[in-house]
Order: structure tokens, then C-alpha cells, then sequence
């Protein structure tokens, strides 16, 4: 019966544990205002900001989103070079945390207009 027990008692440790780091390890999509308001990694999906020129600084691509529904622009600093498709992006996703005034991404999730939306629907042999 201890061993029952025992068994028991280590599933449910190993599920909280699991559960604990799963959780932290999630982040979700907010929008600019939330990020700027954040205290942990986000995502933040935005549409390219023409006013702010794209560049490199140092180590790091600098480039500012806009909100979709506000309109709302954010600086965002990205430490690594400019993705190839940046120029062709109609939303830019970054993850990261908001501090000093810019937001600084880890990642970066380009989504791009597909060359094959024009072919949806065929099907070619």
C-alpha cells in the first residue's frame, strides 16, 4: 500500500512540475499597449512601420510595428541580422520583453504573402 501511495505521489509531482514549466514556458500574443505593460516574454503581431527606416545597430536589426486596430507604433530591437523576407512582410511577430523604451525580441516570425495564393484552388500534374 505505501508503494501505491509512493507511485501516486511521484505522478503528481512530476505532472505539477511538467505543468509549472509548461505554463512559463507559453507566451502569449498581446497587443503593443500590453507589451509595454508586460513583466514576462510576449508576442506582439504588427504590420511594418515605413516612418522608422529599418537598420542595423551594432549587433542588433531595429525596425518599429504598428498595431493593427490602434495604430499604435513600437520600436523593436532584434539581436541579429535582417530576416530575408522582412522586406515583403505584411505582419511581424516578435517575442520578448519591453524595456528601456523598445522592445527586445529574441524571435522573429515573418509572415509574408505566399507565392502560391495566386494558385490556390489548382491543382497542376
Amino acid at each position: 500500500m505505501k508503494r501505491t501511495y509512493l507511485f501516486i505521489g511521484l505522478i503528481l509531482a512530476f505532472i505539477g512540475y511538467a505543468g509549472y514549466f509548461f505554463a512559463d514556458s507559453v507566451t502569449p500574443y498581446v497587443g503593443i499597449a500590453q507589451a509595454r505593460a508586460a513583466t514576462r516574454s510576449v508576442q506582439v503581431k504588427g504590420l511594418p512601420d515605413k516612418s522608422v527606416a529599418a537598420h542595423m545597430e551594432d549587433d542588433s536589426f531595429v525596425f518599429s510595428i504598428a498595431d493593427e486596430d490602434t495604430g499604435e507604433t513600437m520600436l523593436v530591437r532584434y539581436k541579429g541580422i535582417k530576416p530575408d523576407t522582412f522586406d515583403e512582410a505584411y505582419h511581424i511577430v516578435a517575442i520578448g520583453k519591453y524595456a528601456d523604451g523598445t522592445f527586445n525580441a529574441d524571435k522573429l516570425l515573418i509572415k509574408c504573402p505566399s507565392k502560391y495564393e495566386s494558385q490556390k484552388g489548382k491543382v497542376t500534374v
